[in-house]
């Protein structure tokens, strides 16, 4: 196609047909959970309802485990594994529950493997020695820059440190525990991406994950967290060049279509998983795909639904994405490949917040 080099148009050819074999499968791979609405920050770029109380809502773990049952029952029936579903407890942050280690330890019980997703700021060696004792499978941790940017993008002096102390202790753990480090380009933490990136190398990580903002919750109201369409380029050229060095590897999020930089910053070509592979389970019980993706397109709630009917049953509106085709979207020629981008840059009203294909332009 006109616009995309022959190889990476011959790729997207080849992927479209993948996306619309597992979108007839759609299989479960990861689900989260939204354990959690307390949280120990006050990130400016939060999209969710956390709040810094230890009074905040957490859902019941025995709740969230009837939702285990509901995929286990399915499984059985399909011959799947549930040691295939990964489920990812995210906040909020996690580590406000007290009864986190108790959470792992009764959902590897139901067979299925955990990972979560934390700021790190409550972490010590001894909670990361009880949380791998309790099956921790996998961990991310947010590093938004160096000390100053990065707590100033958290809300809280100490931050850093206590997320280079989290990164720390999940690099000693090897290949005990699948981990990465994501970071969330803005204004102020742009000029530093190469020291991050030294930085991250020489505390011996091997994954970095790099996405930008989207204009939902306090990032809504915040010009600082967006970028102007030339950083935003020149954050793929970061990537791209990062990746070319081989010393650690980087990789732009699932967040859009990015013509020709697909194939170069990502271990693969850009499709939205969220309803398709990807649910989630929130804290008020509704249950979604992507937790980024706002409440118009939640599909049902646990505590009156059947979690596995409603994912067989109710995830149309993410699988047939042909109603995207709209505004921007409906003359769009790569509409093929993209599909309508990231469900989580949809308005309520359907219409797309922005395309990241337009800011390379």
């Amino acid at each position: 196609m006109k616009g995309l080099p022959f190889r990476t148009w011959l790729a997207c050819e080849a992927e479209r047909k993948l996306r619309h074999l597992d979108i007839k499968e759609h299989k479960l791979k990861q689900l989260f959970w939204e354990c959690t609405l307390s949280c120990n920050l006050a990130c400016r770029h939060c999209g969710s309802d956390c709040k810094i109380l230890p009074s905040a809502t957490s859902m019941k773990v025995e709740d969230f485990l009837k939702v285990l049952d509901s995929v286990k029952a399915y499984c059985e029936k399909t011959g799947d594994k549930t040691g295939e579903i990964l489920v990812i407890l995210t906040g909020g942050e996690p580590l406000m529950r007290k009864d986190l280690e108790e959470c792992g330890r009764k959902i590897i019980q139901k067979g299925f493997p955990w990972g979560m997703v934390t700021n790190g700021f409550a972490m010590t060696p001894e909670r990361f020695r009880r949380l791998m004792a309790s099956g921790l499978h996998s961990m991310t941790v947010s590093l938004d820059g160096l000390k100053e940017s990065h707590d100033w993008m958290r809300g809280r002096s100490g931050s850093f440190e206590k997320a280079v102390q989290a990164i720390k202790l999940a690099i000693a753990a090897g290949d005990d525990l699948a981990f990465d480090v994501v970071t969330c380009v803005n204004q102020r933490n742009y000029s530093e991406l190469n020291q991050i990136k030294e930085l991250l190398i020489s505390m011996g990580l091997k994954q970095w994950r790099v996405f930008t903002v989207f204009p939902s919750g306090r990032a809504k109201e915040d010009p600082l967290l967006q970028l102007d369409n030339e950083h935003f380029r020149g954050v793929m050229e970061f990537i791209e060049a990062t990746r070319k060095e081989g010393r650690i590897q980087c990789s732009y999020s699932c967040e859009g279509f990015l013509g020709s930089y697909e194939g170069k910053v990502r271990n693969h070509l850009f499709r939205c998983h969220a309803g398709v592979n990807v649910g989630s389970v929130l804290n008020d019980g509704s249950i979604s795909a992507c937790v980024s993706i706002r409440s118009d397109y939640n599909q049902g709630n646990i505590y009156k639904d059947d979690f596995m009917e409603v994912w067989n049953n109710r995830f149309q509106v993410y699988r047939d994405r042909s109603w995207m085709k709209q505004g921007q979207c409906g003359s769009c020629k790569f509409f093929r490949y993209c599909e309508g981008g990231g469900m989580h840059l949809r308005n309520s009203d359907g219409s797309l917040q922005f395309c990241h294909l337009d800011r390379l332009k």
